[in-house]
């Protein structure tokens, strides 16, 4: 075991829990968001919910953040120098033309993040098989240094075409600009990326030189300040892939925290769910400003190779969480058809939904639940009392224009919020031929648990888990995150018993590499290997990726027995096989550290009176007195039965008509249709 703090950073809230070891207690925080200084959020958690001495006694400060991904959202990162070689200078522009929008009517493309001026070729040529073709001008490169000095280029991105094979025209080119003066940040594509695909790796790059200066930044602040406050322990940041890395290897890979603040619930849920043998999970993560999704299958979210953020694409590990703009804070409005909206626009945590008293004045999801009853009498224990008749007055001005009445407003906003949140759980499963009937609906954020019963009637989901520490589970998620680390290399080669002895010694390379990373391998610790090959037919452009068995990261399967493995999953993927040749294009070698298991103790807390309060019910379609009940209160075993509102100190869950919550042994609540209406 040991004690560790684990800081998720949202658009509204930030979320903290503390694991004491000691006592196996946790103690939950949640406060606002800082969206100027996001470490003052973290550091105001703290400073709320622990003393100094839980600070310096802690072994571990875990983290999500979504600071790398919003400087790219925002466009406010680096002015970025690119060196590419000559003739490829455009590739940002020229993307992949096999690439069609959905709707290619309306489609901008989006502005590179390096203009063409500072897109400067250099004469080089490396051949695919790492052979020199045209050696590097020094003079090109010398001459790109003295631009990139005069325009004021503060990081600069080298990617030469095939460096992902042979790196040494890259590694002179950074030489070169250091030698001419060049003091800013040098991200080189073959450190970012050893797979091919020039557009894909370039852009990768780019991304990383855009984002490192103010992720560096940031992570010196928040170390500063935790330095301040006497913490001695491992900083670690969640992946983008899934896992943690240290802040370190953060700076030097910033790039793999684009997607660090919405992973962490996904991992969250799939500890839990090979924890307690849970089967497969769809996840509904509802915060302040958006909606998160992704599946936990066999007690691992799904994991792609590539992401893409605002039509960029990134070549890098990639839990696969899908993200729309609609939470509790979500502002809803007339559109220009006279249609009623909700999203992507949030009140955010600074004036937030009216029901807050912080002065926002604009109708949210929030405020229309608080009017509506789903939030009980408005008193929680966090000490917030919402001001209902501050939301029925932000509600009336809209509900006036559609001739509703606030109350009918209020349940159009609900149910429109359910139904973009269901469609973009479908496009997890429909859109991949699963149904989503076939998984449970783990609910959690602030707001998950609201929405639960709503979204399982959408999707006809017939059991709904809500995880402990619901409203502050992305944190809890961050307290379980394995160190880890992972390479890739791109070298095709036909699947034969021969080449399989060429890729365990490019594995033997990587695993290398891997252990020489801080804090990923020890001597008294354990770690976990693992290996997968992306491999295709013979004359396909993409692949699939296998997951290979291993010993201590080397294949000792033959060829017939992969050959199996690739067609066990190509089959389902594309309803047929072929006669052709099979390849293996990349190599994918990961390591990973697990963390001290927990041993969480769930207390029980002296039930109080049963209190009641009116409110909506979207099962009866008619108001009824739901019970108010604290989930503390209830030990395993007991049962909830609807309509009630369950209230515990970061979240509320609603359990309408027709439903009931049955307290499980592992803390979680699960919510199933009740033999009684």
């Amino acid at each position: 075991m040991a004690t560790r703090i684990g800081i998720d950073i949202g658009g509204t809230f930030t979320d903290l829990i503390f694991y004491n070891d000691e006592l196996s207690e946790v103690t939950v925080a949640k406060t606002p968001t800082t969206p100027g200084a996001p470490e003052e959020g973290a550091i105001n958690a703290i400073v709320k919910s622990l003393t100094s001495e839980h600070v310096k006694n802690a072994e571990y400060f875990l983290h999500g953040t979504t600071v790398g991904l919003n400087a790219l959202l925002e466009r406010r990162g680096a002015k970025v120098g690119l060196l590419a070689t000559s003739g490829f200078r455009d590739v940002l522009e020229i993307r992949r033309g096999s690439r069609q929008p959905k709707d290619p009517l309306f489609w901008r493309q989006p502005d590179p993040l390096v203009p063409r001026e500072l897109r400067l070729p250099i004469s080089e040529r490396i051949y695919a098989n790492g052979g020199i073709h045209i050696p590097l001008c020094k003079d090109d490169v010398r001459n790109a240094a003295h631009i990139f000095e005069k325009e004021g280029v503060t990081s600069v991105a080298i990617a030469f075409i095939n460096s992902y094979v042979n790196p040494d025209h890259e590694l002179e080119a950074e030489q070169l600009l250091r030698d001419a003066g060049y003091k800013g940040g040098i991200s080189l594509s073959h450190r970012i990326s050893r797979e091919y695909r020039e557009f894909e790796r370039t852009s990768t790059t780019v991304i990383d030189a855009f984002v490192r200066g103010r992720m560096s930044q940031y992570l010196r602040r928040l170390e500063n300040r935790l330095g301040a406050m006497d913490f001695v322990g491992t900083g670690l940041i969640t992946r983008s892939g899934g896992g943690s890395m240290s802040l370190e290897e953060a700076e030097r890979r910033p790039f793999e925290t684009i997607m660090s603040g919405p992973v962490a619930g996904a991992e969250g849920a799939a500890e839990l769910a090979r924890q307690y043998d849970l089967g497969n999970l769809l996840t509904a993560d509802v915060g302040g400003t958006s909606f998160d999704t992704c599946m936990i299958v066999n007690g691992r979210p799904e994991l792609l190779y590539e992401g893409e953020i605002d039509q960029w694409p990134l070549q890098s590990p990639w839990v696969d969480v899908r993200s729309i703009g609609s939470g509790g804070g979500s502002i809803a409005y007339i559109d220009h058809g006279g249609l009623l909206r909700v999203g992507p626009q949030s009140a955010g945590a600074t004036p937030g939904p009216a029901c807050y008293g912080r002065g926002g004045r604009e109708p949210t999801m929030t405020d229309a639940a608080s009017v509506l009853g789903m939030l009980g009498d408005g008193k929680f224990q966090s000490g917030l009392e919402l001001d209902i008749f501050a939301a029925r007055t932000a509600l009336d001005s809209v509900a006036k224009k559609l001739d509703l009445t606030v109350e009918q407003l209020a349940q159009g906003i609900i149910k429109i919020s359910a139904s973009a949140m269901a469609n973009a759980m479908r496009e997890l499963t429909v859109e991949r031929g699963i149904d989503p009937s076939s998984m449970s609906l783990l609910a959690f954020g602030g707001a998950g648990p609201l929405m639960s019963t709503l979204l399982s009637r959408e999707l006809n989901i017939a059991r709904i888990i809500i995880p402990p520490y619901a409203g502050n589970f992305s944190a809890w998620g961050l307290l379980g995150a394995d160190i880890t680390s992972t390479r890739s290399q791109t070298r095709p080669m036909s699947l034969t018993d021969a080449h399989l002895v060429a890729v365990n010694d490019l594995l033997t390379e990587m695993f290398t590499e891997l252990d020489l990373i801080k804090g990923l391998a020890t001597d008294n610790q354990s770690y976990v290997r693992e290996v997968t090959l992306d491999m295709r037919y013979v004359g396909q452009e993409h692949t699939i990726t296998v997951q290979i068995e291993n010993e201590d990261g080397q294949i000792n399967l033959g060829q017939g027995r992969i050959l199996a493995l690739f067609e066990q999953k190509y089959l389902p993927t594309f309803g047929g096989l072929l006669s052709s040749e099979v390849e293996i294009v990349s190599v994918r070698a990961t390591q990973r550290r697990p963390l001290p298991r927990r041993q969480e103790r769930m207390s029980v807390v002296e039930r109080s009176a049963a209190r009641t309060a009116k409110a909506y019910s979207f099962m009866q379609q008619k108001e009824l007195p739901f019970q108010l009940v604290e989930r503390a209160h209830f030990k395993a075993g007991e049962i909830i039965q609807g309509p009630a509102i369950i209230n515990e100190s970061t979240t509320t869950t609603y359990l309408d008509a027709g439903y009931k919550a049955e307290v499980d042994i592992s803390g979680c609540l699960f919510i199933t249709a009740s033999d009684v209406a």
